[in-house]
């Protein structure tokens, strides 16, 4: 387990020190761009808590019950979610937002989204 405090980077908009990830299905994209990076900053012996960079391409996704508790803040795009009452929320670059566990959602990156995340399974 890492002992001392780390600076999270949100990067330049460059991949470097990203690697792919493979959390979108390749049918819930929305535009011929399938890019999906993460890198990884800190997990703890169980993966139960992770926190990292993600970054993702336009898509759009139907979530039955969000796998983990979530904490997000949005670098940059655009991601709507929409709850299984209808009602959306949009969070662009700046906002700090927060998915329970078991959360029924619609998930749609209207604009390629780069967000820090913690997650907490």
């Amino acid at each position: 387990m890492n002992d001392t405090f780390m600076r999270l980077q949100p990067g330049d908009g460059s991949p470097s020190g990203m690697q792919p990830s493979n959390l979108v299905q390749a049918e819930a994209f929305t535009t011929e761009d399938h890019t999906e990076l993460d890198q990884l900053y800190f997990a703890t012996e169980d993966e139960g808590i992770l926190t990292g960079v993600w970054e993702c391409a336009p898509c759009k996704e139907e979530i039955d019950s969000y796998p983990v508790h979530e904490m997000m803040t949005v670098i940059s795009g655009s991601v709507t979610l929409t709850n299984k009452n209808g009602d959306s929320e949009t969070f662009t670059a700046g906002d700090v937002f927060f998915i329970p566990k078991g959360t029924q959602c619609t998930w749609h990156i209207t604009e390629k989204l780069r967000k820090f995340y913690m997650i907490a399974s």
